[in-house]
């Protein structure tokens, strides 16, 4: 494939026509070519990026694993993922980790693939090494993780690490709940306000409140991971300019009110919460206090998501959406007057930004990667677990029709994806310094 065309490409911030020439992995020109395909009036938009992806392998393939996310993600558009350095065994927390991480990914990606690392105690020796292999950054918990080998960190532990981290030109990602606000569950543990009271949505702002002060105090960049609330939302705003936060799909589509009794698949930690919360988060994006959405995809198998019990309390806090991004994404932008730009900067600009892959990937301009997702904004996905690409077919989407379909997904200029068919993909392991 050479040339590409459309009447709605989304290049320099812009929706408009325009033909794409791509040549050895890259976009040499952006003009006005008589196209060798036409895509007619779907819209060409830069492949998705999503900065938060569990991959889980090696250790817990049977979760998920490279082959399983990166078909799932060229099926929903996206063309880069940045692997969580956690619910692998062992967790991305030393080189030797990385290299065994790297391993298990060789000869199974279908869409290019990042990494970070993670910061647990004991591990700030790794940092240094760890960037000059080519991570992306730092990911850490300051509530339990819910697997034992990646614990949490104290703040004291993470304002040690944070000015290295400045030092070397790399983000420190937060999972930001105060621990002394979460509570035991009490009551029916099938019903999800037991669950949901557990973690509060003032125990979120605190966390984010304190990780703005570290921020502040230190220099360096702190991005907050999957906002769930109005108050962490509002903290991510008031606080400086080096902190950043982002949202999922999940927040931005369903609210507590709708999740019946024993409906495990929409267990997540922060949690889903209720609608004026989704309200909130939505303001937040458009306005721009929040700046990207993600998928936070983290898939299990039907025992560990306790299907059977409906237990709120043991259930696995995690959902598989990798492949569901850009239509429930775009299902609730659309309904609000949201842009073909902004949804873009939204699903590829920011996330590339923030992993520090953004000189090749998150926007259609000569020299990036040839790196596209055709999609067609008024088609119907309709999703049944059971045709996605990921690992386990559970999903709080069952039976949703969201707005929009990909059509197209471009890897280097080839094909990837043919709106029905994963093809074979050449994905390449990426470093931040690439």
């Amino acid at each position: 494939m050479a040339v590409i065309g459309s009447t709605r490409v989304v290049v320099g911030g812009e929706v408009r026509p325009a033909s794409i020439r791509m040549e050895h992995g890259v976009i040499v020109e952006i003009g006005d070519a008589l196209p060798e395909v036409d895509f007619g009036d779907m819209v060409v938009m830069p492949g998705l990026v999503d900065s938060h992806v569990h991959v889980n392998e090696p250790g817990r393939s049977d979760w998920e694993g490279f082959s399983t996310a990166t078909r799932a993600a060229a099926a929903g558009g996206t063309t880069t993922i940045v692997d969580m350095p956690l619910n692998s065994i062992p967790p991305t927390v030393t080189v030797g980790a990385l290299s065994e991480k790297r391993a298990a990914a060789e000869r199974k990606l279908r869409v290019d693939v990042a990494f970070w690392g993670g910061l647990i105690p004991g591990s700030e020796d790794q940092i240094g090494p760890l960037v000059a292999e080519g991570v992306c950054g730092f990911k850490s918990f300051l509530v339990e993780s819910g697997v034992d080998e990646f614990p949490s960190v104290s703040p004291e532990q993470l304002v040690r690490a944070l000015p290295l981290m400045r030092e070397l030109g790399v983000p420190s990602l937060v999972h930001a709940e105060d621990p002394a606000r979460i509570l035991r569950l009490s009551g029916d543990p099938t019903v999800y306000r037991s669950y949901l009271e557990t973690r509060p949505a003032d125990g979120e702002a605190a966390a984010v409140t304190m990780v703005a002060g570290l921020a502040h105090a230190t220099g360096a960049r702190v991005h907050v991971l999957h906002v769930s609330s109005a108050e962490a939302m509002q903290a991510v705003a008031d606080g400086p300019d080096l902190l950043s936060g982002e949202t999922c799909p999940h927040y931005l589509t369903f609210c507590a009110e709708d999740i019946g009794a024993g409906a495990t698949p929409f267990k997540c930690a922060p949690p889903i919460r209720t609608a004026e919360h989704r309200d909130a988060l939505w303001q937040g994006l458009i306005e721009g206090s929040l700046c990207m959405v993600v998928s936070d995809h983290s898939p299990a198998p039907t025992e560990v998501k306790h299907l059977d019990d409906g237990d709120f309390g043991e259930a696995w806090g995690g959902i598989g959406s990798l492949q569901l991004r850009l239509p429930a994404t775009w299902t609730g932008a659309a309904d609000r007057g949201v842009g073909l730009p902004q949804l873009s900067r939204w699903l590829a600009e920011e996330p590339a930004r923030l992993a520090g892959l953004d000189r090749q990937k998150g926007a259609i301009a000569v020299g990036m990667d040839a790196d596209l997702v055709v999609w067609d904004p008024d088609g119907v996905t309709r999703v049944r677990g059971g045709d996605l690409e990921h690992r386990h077919p559970i999903t709080p989407y069952e039976g949703m029709s969201l707005r929009g379909s990909v059509v197209t997904t471009f890897l280097g200029g080839f094909s990837v994806f043919d709106g029905s068919t994963v093809g074979p993909g050449d994905g390449r392991m990426l470093r931040r310094d690439d």
